[in-house]
C-alpha cells in the first residue's frame, strides 16, 4: 500500500437472496421465508432449497428490508468493517428501490455504502440521488471500447455517488488497463484483495487520481475503439478552464503508436502545449510535449500525462487610426479563381490560334448594389487593352469570352467595379414596378447623369436638356432607355473598380495541337539491308508516307555516331566494325549536334529534303537528344560541361534498368555550364530552326534542369513563334506536367500503357477535365523504338487496328513508329517491351507490302480526322453508356456541336463484342424517342437511327465505328 494510506474493509451483502438456514433467514423469517417446495418443478424459477429469497411483498416489506440490513451493517461497523457493498437489488419492485436504500441508510448513517447497479434501469438509477450512498458500480467490465452507452451510464451515475467499476478479467480489458480506463474517466475501481497484479494497478491508479483529483471534469477525445484512450482531464469546462491535463492509456496488450493530431484539435487551442509531466513517481516520457504529427510510442498498459496552462487571454491595445485608414483603402471587391489559368498565371495556358477563350471568374462584393466586370486582353504587340462586358452565370460568377486571332503570347485580366448607373436603374425599376412614388430616385439619376456630364463625356448634354423640366414619366422613360445605358457605361468612372492578376495565354500555332507524325530512321529508308539509306532514300518514301495521310515525318537523330562503345545489333555491347550503332551515341570527328551524319548526306542533302518534303504536305520534325557520345567533340572543347570521376573517367548514362554504355551526359551546373552550355544547346535548336525546322521532338527532357528549358524554349519562340516541342518524358504525372507547363506543346503519354475501357476513360477523363487541361496536350504515339507495347507483341491486326482507332479519335496528336501499319510486334524477348532487331541498333529493310498490314485503315482514319473538326483536340470527348467493359463508347464534339462523332471501340482483339449503347440524344435536347441521321465514316454508308438505345456489335475484322450523327431531319 502506498504510504499513508489505510485499509478498510467492507463487506459484500446480496439482499435478494441468503442462505435458508443462515442467521437472516433465522432471524427474520418474515423477511426471507423458506423455500417454498412446490417452485421446484417451475422451470421458469432458478430454485434451490437451500436459498431463501426476500419477501418484496410490499413498500412496508422492503423499507423493513432495508432497515434490517442497515442495523446488520452498523453493527459491522463497530468492529473492523467500515461499511458494505450491497447488491441484489436487481428484483426489487418497482418504486421500492429508493425506499429501501433510505431505510439503509438511516439504520447506517456512518457506513461506507457502496451500490451494485446490476439489473437496475437508469430511471430507477437515477432516483437514488440524495440518499448519501458513497457509491454506485457501473458495468465498464462489459463496455468493448467502441459503444456510446458508457458515457450515457456515467452521467446517469454520476448525480447519484461517486462511480466504481468493479474488477474483472473479461476480454475487453487487461486488469492493469481496466483500472486505467477507469482512473482516466474519474472512476474508481473495486478489486479483489488476493490478486496482487490488480491491487498494485489499483495502488498506481489512486496515485494518479489523487494527483489528478483536482481536474474534476472529464472528457474522452479518442475515438470509439482506438488503441490510446485520450482522456481531458480539467479544473472546469474545457473551453473556460485554467489547467488541464491529457491522459493517455494504452489499453491494448501491445505497444501501441499515437498521434496528438488525433485528438489535440478537439481542445480547441486553448491551452499552451501539452508538457509531459511525471505520473505516481514515474519519470515524465521521452517526449517533452505534445506535437502534432509527432508519433509516439506508449507500451502496453501504460499511461502518460501531460500538463498544460490556459493560452494567453488577448492584450487590450488601443487601435491605430492608420490601420483604420490603410484598410478604407483596400479593394471592396474580390475577384477569386480565374478560368483558364496555370497556377495563377505563373505559366501560361495553351490555346490554338484561331479560337476563342472562355474566361469565368468570381466576382464578389457586399451589400446589394449592382457590380459589372469587363474582361480585357492584349494580343502580341498591342498596346492598349482591349474589353468586353462580362455577363453573370450563377452564384457570383462571371463570364465572357475573347478571340486570339494571331499567333503568340495574349494575356488577359478581369475588371470589376460597383456599378452606380445599373444600380440605380435597378432600384428605380423595381419601385416604379411597386408604384412606390419615385420622385426623389429621379433628382437621384438626374445627378448621376449630371456628375457623368462634368467628367468630361459631354455626350450626355442632350440627354440633360431632354430631361430638365420633362414631366415625371418623360423623365424615368429617358433614364431606363437602353440609350441612356450606353452613355452612362461609357461615361462610368468604375468606382472600387479591382483588376485580377493578368493571365497568360499562348496562342500557337495549329500543328501544336492537330498532327499525324510518322517515324523513320532515314537509315533504313535504302529498302537495301545491304547499305546504309541516305535523305535521297527519304525522299523516295514521300509519296507513301503522304498517300497515308501523316502530315509529320519524324526522325531520331540524325548527327554523327560516335565509335567508342558503340552498340551492336539488339543492345549487344560487341560490335562488328560494319555496326552502325544508336543514333542517340551523338557525336564523332565528325561533329555534335549541328553536324550531320556523313553516311545520311548532307546539309544541302537534307535542305533539298525538307523542300521535298513540304512539297508532299510533309513537315519534318528532329530529335534533339542532350547527350554525347564520348567522341562528341565538346568532351575535347569543353571538358567543364561534363562531371568528371575521380580517376578521370566519365560515368555513362543510365535509366535503370537500362544502361547506355555509349552515352554520357553533360552536366547543366558544372562549373563552366552557366552559361557555356546552355547558349550552346540553345544554339542548336536556333541552327535547325534557321535550316527551317520548327519541330522537336525532345529526348527525355524530365532528366534536365527545369529551369533550363523554360529559359531556352522562351528564347527560341521569342525568335520562332512557330516553334514546337514535345517532350518524350515517361515519368511522373506531375514532372511530365511541369515540362508542358515551362513551355514544351506536346507530350507523350501514358496511353502507350491504357488498354481497357477503364483505363482510358480515367486517363482521358484527367487529361480533359481536370487542371492539366489548360496546359498539357497529349501526344498518342502508339508505339516507339523503344517501347513496343505488350498489346501488339502478339502481331494480331486487330490489336493494331484497336490501338490505332483509339490514338486517332482521342487525340488531336498522334503518331506512329513505321512498322506498326505493317503489325510489327515481334519482341526482344518474354517481359520485354522492346523491339527484336530494332532499328536503334542496326539497318533494317521493310517489306511495305506485308501482308494483313493496315495500311488502308491507317490511310483512312487519318482521312476522317482531316474532315472532322472534333477531332482537332482531345478536348471535347464525352464518354457514354455502353453495357459492356470491353465497348468503348465516347462522343467527340465541336463546342457548338456543329461537328458530332460517335466512337464504338472494342478492346478485345480476339472476341466479337456486343454491346448495349445510349446515342447522346440529350445533348440535342432530344426525348428518348427522337432520331438520328448516322454517316459511317469507315463504311460511307447512312442511315437513321431511332431512339435512344441501340445496340451494336465488333468484331476483330471490324473492331471500331466512327460515325458523324446530327438530328434526323
Amino acid at each position: 500500500m502506498p504510504d499513508g494510506a489505510t485499509q478498510r474493509i467492507l463487506a459484500d451483502i446480496a439482499i435478494d437472496k441468503v442462505d435458508a438456514s443462515g442467521i437472516a433467514a433465522r432471524e427474520r423469517p418474515d423477511l426471507y421465508p423458506a423455500p417454498d417446495l412446490s417452485h421446484a418443478r417451475d422451470p421458469r424459477r432458478d430454485f434451490s432449497e437451500n436459498v431463501a429469497e426476500a419477501a418484496f411483498g410490499s413498500v412496508g416489506a422492503s423499507v423493513a428490508l432495508g432497515a434490517y440490513w442497515g442495523g446488520v451493517i452498523a453493527g459491522l461497523c463497530s468492529g473492523q468493517f467500515a461499511g458494505a457493498r450491497i447488491g441484489g437489488l436487481g428484483t426489487v419492485p418497482h418504486g421500492q428501490l429508493r425506499p429501501l436504500l433510505s431505510a439503509l441508510r438511516q439504520a447506517a448513517p456512518d457506513a461506507v455504502l457502496i451500490v451494485e447497479t446490476n439489473g437496475l434501469n437508469w430511471g430507477e438509477i437515477a432516483g437514488l440521488a440524495g440518499l448519501g450512498l458513497d457509491a454506485v458500480q457501473c458495468s465498464l467490465p462489459w463496455w468493448n471500447g467502441r459503444a456510446a452507452w458508457l458515457d450515457q451510464e456515467l452521467a446517469t451515475l454520476s448525480p447519484v455517488a461517486g462511480v466504481l467499476a468493479p474488477f474483472d478479467r473479461g476480454p475487453a480489458h487487461s486488469a492493469v488497463s481496466g483500472i486505467g480506463i477507469a482512473a482516466s474517466r474519474g472512476i474508481g475501481s473495486v478489486v479483489p484483495a488476493q490478486d496482487a497484479a490488480a491491487v498494485s494497478a489499483a495502488e498506481h491508479v489512486a496515485a494518479v487520481a489523487r494527483q489528478f483529483d483536482a481536474l474534476s471534469c472529464s472528457r474522452v477525445l479518442s475515438p470509439p475503439g482506438a488503441d490510446i484512450l485520450a482522456v481531458l482531464r480539467s479544473d472546469g469546462d474545457a473551453r473556460f478552464a485554467s489547467t488541464a491535463t491529457l491522459l493517455l492509456l494504452n489499453v491494448t496488450n501491445d505497444a501501441a503508436s499515437f498521434d496528438p493530431a488525433s485528438v489535440l484539435p478537439a481542445v480547441g487551442g486553448a491551452f499552451s502545449p501539452f508538457a509531459a509531466v511525471a505520473v505516481d513517481g514515474h519519470p515524465a516520457p521521452q517526449h517533452s510535449k505534445l506535437v502534432p504529427g509527432q508519433i509516439i510510442t506508449i507500451p502496453a498498459g501504460t499511461m502518460l500525462a501531460f500538463s498544460a496552462t490556459r493560452a494567453t487571454g488577448g492584450t487590450p491595445l488601443p487601435i491605430d487610426p492608420e490601420s483604420a485608414t490603410r484598410a478604407g483603402g483596400w479593394a471592396r471587391l474580390a475577384l477569386e479563381d480565374p478560368s483558364p489559368a496555370v497556377d495563377g498565371g505563373a505559366f501560361a495556358v495553351k490555346r490554338i490560334a484561331g479560337e476563342t477563350v472562355d474566361v469565368e471568374i468570381d466576382v464578389i462584393g457586399d451589400g446589394h448594389d449592382v457590380l459589372s466586370a469587363a474582361l480585357q486582353w492584349q494580343g502580341p504587340g498591342d498596346a492598349e487593352w482591349r474589353e468586353t462586358r462580362m455577363r453573370p452565370v450563377a452564384n457570383d460568377r462571371w463570364t465572357a469570352s475573347f478571340p486570339l486571332e494571331i499567333r503568340g503570347l495574349h494575356r488577359y485580366r478581369v475588371q470589376a467595379w460597383r456599378d452606380a448607373w445599373a444600380t440605380f436603374r435597378h432600384e428605380l425599376g423595381a419601385k416604379h414596378k411597386a408604384g412606390v412614388p419615385i420622385a426623389l430616385e429621379l433628382r437621384e439619376g438626374t445627378e448621376l447623369v449630371r456628375k457623368a456630364s462634368a467628367r468630361g463625356h459631354g455626350a450626355l448634354d442632350p440627354l440633360l436638356r431632354a430631361i430638365d423640366g420633362a414631366d415625371a414619366d418623360t423623365v424615368r422613360e429617358t433614364l431606363m432607355s437602353d440609350e441612356t445605358l450606353a452613355l452612362m457605361q461609357a461615361a462610368d468612372n468604375r468606382p472600387h473598380g479591382v483588376h485580377s492578376a493578368e493571365i497568360p495565354v499562348d496562342a500557337e500555332r495549329s500543328g501544336a495541337g492537330f498532327a499525324s507524325w510518322y517515324e523513320v530512321f532515314p537509315r533504313s529508308m535504302a529498302d537495301d539491308s545491304s547499305r546504309h539509306g541516305t535523305f535521297a532514300d527519304v525522299e523516295k518514301h514521300l509519296p507513301r508516307v503522304q498517300a497515308m495521310g501523316f502530315d509529320v515525318l519524324y526522325f531520331p537523330p540524325i548527327h554523327p555516331i560516335g565509335r567508342t562503345n558503340r552498340k551492336g545489333p539488339n543492345n549487344t555491347l560487341t560490335p562488328e566494325p560494319h555496326d552502325v550503332g544508336s543514333p542517340y551515341a551523338v557525336g564523332s570527328e565528325a561533329g555534335g549536334h549541328d553536324a550531320i551524319h556523313p553516311e545520311l548526306g548532307t546539309l544541302e542533302d537534307f535542305l533539298h529534303l525538307r523542300e521535298a518534303a513540304e512539297a508532299h504536305g510533309l513537315e519534318l520534325a528532329l530529335d534533339f537528344a542532350i547527350q554525347c557520345s564520348p567522341d562528341h567533340p565538346w568532351l575535347r572543347d569543353h571538358k567543364d560541361w561534363f562531371e568528371w570521376r575521380p580517376d578521370g573517367s566519365i560515368r555513362y548514362a543510365e535509366n535503370p534498368p537500362k544502361k547506355y554504355q555509349d552515352i554520357v551526359n553533360v552536366d547543366f551546373y558544372a562549373e563552366g555550364s552557366v552559361p557555356g552550355l546552355w547558349l550552346a544547346l540553345a544554339n542548336v535548336v536556333l541552327f535547325w530552326c534557321e535550316q527551317g525546322i520548327r519541330l522537336f521532338r525532345v529526348d527525355n527532357p524530365h532528366t534536365k534542369p527545369f529551369p533550363f528549358w523554360q529559359w531556352m524554349i522562351a528564347e527560341v519562340r521569342a525568335r520562332y513563334p512557330d516553334a514546337v516541342f514535345l517532350a518524350e518524358a515517361f515519368t511522373r504525372p506531375k514532372v511530365m506536367n511541369r515540362l508542358a507547363k515551362v513551355g514544351f506543346g506536346q507530350s507523350y503519354t501514358y496511353f502507350t500503357w491504357r488498354n481497357s475501357k477503364a483505363e482510358l476513360t480515367e486517363y482521358l477523363t484527367q487529361l480533359t477535365e481536370e487542371a492539366p487541361k489548360e496546359f498539357f496536350r497529349p501526344h498518342f504515339f502508339v508505339n516507339t523504338p523503344d517501347i513496343n507495347p505488350f498489346f501488339l507483341q502478339n502481331g494480331d491486326r486487330a490489336s493494331f487496328l484497336i490501338r490505332a482507332a483509339a490514338a486517332a479519335t482521342l487525340s488531336g496528336l498522334w503518331g506512329v513508329y513505321n512498322g506498326f501499319e505493317l503489325c510489327e510486334g515481334t519482341r526482344l524477348a518474354p517481359g520485354k517491351e522492346e523491339y527484336l532487331d530494332s532499328e536503334k541498333f542496326q539497318i533494317r529493310h521493310w517489306d511495305w507490302n506485308r501482308p494483313c498490314n493496315i495500311v488502308g485503315e491507317i490511310t483512312r482514319l487519318n482521312a476522317i480526322r482531316n474532315t472532322s473538326p472534333a477531332l482537332r483536340s482531345h478536348r471535347g470527348v464525352s464518354f457514354l453508356p455502353a453495357a459492356n467493359d470491353a465497348v468503348l463508347f465516347f462522343e467527340k464534339a465541336t463546342r457548338n456541336r456543329g461537328d458530332v462523332l460517335l466512337v464504338a471501340i472494342s478492346m478485345d482483339p480476339y472476341n466479337e463484342q456486343t454491346a448495349t449503347i445510349d446515342l447522346p440524344l440529350w445533348k440535342w435536347g432530344l426525348p428518348d424517342q427522337a432520331a438520328l441521321r448516322i454517316d459511317d465514316l469507315v463504311t460511307d454508308e447512312s442511315f437513321v437511327l431511332y431512339g435512344r438505345t441501340q445496340q451494336l456489335t465488333l468484331s476483330p475484322q471490324s473492331p471500331y465505328r466512327i460515325w458523324r450523327a446530327s438530328p434526323a431531319r
